[in-house]
């Protein structure tokens, strides 16, 4: 892998674990939640108008790839909300391309050895993550497992999208609809104060952090193989972890740290086998 698409994957990580964490220090996560997507929709529109083609056989797989990233967000935030974002984060993208694999072999496509033991690292990881302690946070497990599953579906659905689109003016117009709709439920949930308290500079710079993670995976998509990108990119589950206990003062304890770096060993193994 070049050097250049290794630093471009490392920057991607970082910046997607530094949105993630720093959402989960939001006063109010939904409200915040709502901004960031809304900005980040505004912020995506004058790159993605001069980005590319859309074609309308994308149509379908935008709205379906639009209901899941709505249920990805709002599962997102309300997760952070009652849980860590140290369990949620790993248990989320540790078990997305776990999905995304049990899917591919459930419609006929074969394994190998090295996809086993990933899946099987990845689980492994999944549980040190949460912890053997009767009180630990099965609430944050599940809606790390559900919002594996919105990962997942996505992804499968994108995959097929991005044959008739380009990838930014795609992903604009999948994320339009989730803001919209996001932004009114919380309006009507919260209400308006909460949302205005939440337009603020550093929801902006988180909006701008995930516009450009995803940009820094498709420059390094560009110089290195895609499963060699996905591989490294997923460290950012450890970076999350780590800068969940420096910034949210949540307690990572030594078994979790571990288990997000055999989280992070799982995808590599399923990434590159």
């Amino acid at each position: 892998m070049p050097l250049a698409a290794l630093g471009l994957a490392l920057g991607a990580a970082f910046l997607h674990a530094f949105w993630n964490v720093f959402l989960g220090r939001s006063r109010d996560i939904e409200a915040a939640t709502a901004v960031v997507l809304v900005l980040s929709v505004l912020l995506f529109a004058p790159v993605a108008a001069v980005a590319g083609h859309v074609t309308w056989a994308a149509a379908p797989w935008i709205a379906v790839s639009s209901a899941l990233e709505l249920a990805y967000f709002a599962l997102l935030a309300a997760g952070y909300r009652r849980s860590d974002v140290s369990l949620v984060y790993p248990v989320a993208r540790g078990l997305a391309p776990v999905v995304v694999l049990v899917l591919a072999v459930a419609a006929g496509r074969s394994t190998s050895t090295g996809q086993v033991l990933g899946v099987c690292a990845v689980g492994t990881g999944v549980f040190l993550v949460r912890g053997f302690a009767r009180k630990a946070d099965t609430g944050g497990l599940l809606f790390g497992v559900a919002i594996a599953c919105c990962i997942a579906g996505y992804t499968i659905v994108d995959k097929e999208g991005v044959k008739h689109a380009s990838p930014i003016p795609y992903l604009e117009l999948v994320l339009v609809t989730p803001a919209v709709v996001y932004l009114a439920a919380v309006l009507v949930v919260r209400g308006r104060d909460a949302v205005r308290a939440e337009m603020r500079p550093a929801n902006a710079v988180l909006a701008a952090a995930g516009f450009g993670a995803y940009a820094l995976v498709l420059a390094a998509l560009q110089l290195a193989p895609a499963a060699s990108v996905a591989a490294v990119r997923e460290t950012s589950v450890v970076i999350a972890t780590v800068m969940a206990a420096l910034v949210l003062r949540e307690r990572v304890t030594r078994v979790r740290l571990a288990g997000s770096v055999v989280v992070v060993a799982g995808i590599a193994l399923l990434a590159l086998s």
